[in-house]
C-alpha cells in the first residue's frame, strides 16, 4: 500500500484501486490507505453469474468502506454470451486460444444452468448476455462492467442493458434458484 500511497503524494494519480482481494485483504487494504491519507475508490474484482465469489464478504465491505467495483469478466470468458449452447464454435476463443477459457470449463453442468438463464432472457425479450450484464449490475456497489469487447457493434449492443425494465424480486429468486444447483 506504500508504494499505491506514493504515487499519490507524487501527484502521478488522484487515487488508487486494488482488484481482486478477498473480503479480510480487501479491508485491510482499504483502510490502511485511508490511514495514508490515500483515496480508494475502486476495487476490480472478476464477477459473473457463473462465478459469485464477491458476493461472500466482499460487497459488504466495499459497501462499508464506500469503495465502487468494476467488475471484470460479466459474460464469464463468454460462456454468457449463449455462443457456446450448441458446442464450442470454431472461431471461438475457447477453440483458438484456450488460455483463459479451456473446453473442460464447458461443463454439462453449466450448460444446463445457461439454458436456463438463457430462457429468462427469452422471456424477457433479451439477449442472455444482456441479462448477465443486467444481472452484475444490479447491486449498486458494482458501479461498472468491463465487457472485454472486441468489435465495436458489441459495446453498441450491449448499451440495450440501460434500457432494459428491470429485474423483478421473481426473475432474481429464480436466477438464485438456477445458480445455486
Amino acid at each position: 500500500m506504500g508504494a499505491l500511497d506514493q504515487i499519490v503524494r507524487s501527484g502521478k494519480a488522484l487515487y488508487v484501486g486494488i482488484s481482486n482481494y478477498g473480503p479480510e485483504a480487501a479491508e485491510a487494504a482499504i483502510r490502511e490507505l485511508k490511514r495514508l491519507g490515500t483515496p480508494c475508490l475502486i476495487h476490480q474484482p472478476r464477477y459473473s453469474m457463473l462465478d459469485r465469489w464477491i458476493e461472500d464478504g466482499l460487497t459488504d465491505v466495499l459497501r462499508r468502506e464506500q469503495v465502487g467495483s468494476i467488475v471484470f469478466q460479466p459474460l464469464a470468458g463468454g460462456l454468457l454470451t449463449g455462443k457456446y449452447l450448441n458446442g464450442i464454435p470454431e472461431d471461438s476463443r475457447m477453440k483458438k486460444d484456450g488460455r483463459f477459457l479451456k473446453p473442460e470449463s464447458l461443463t454439462e453442468e453449466k450448460l444446463e444452468k445457461i439454458r436456463a438463464l438463457q430462457e429468462i432472457a427469452a422471456a424477457r425479450g433479451q439477449k442472455l448476455h444482456h441479462l448477465a450484464l443486467q444481472w452484475v449490475l444490479r447491486d449498486e456497489v458494482v458501479t461498472s462492467a468491463l465487457i472485454g469487447a472486441s468489435r465495436p457493434e458489441q459495446i453498441e449492443d450491449n448499451l440495450a442493458v440501460l434500457r432494459a425494465p428491470e429485474l423483478t424480486a421473481e426473475e432474481l429468486r429464480r436466477i438464485d434458484e438456477i445458480l445455486a444447483k
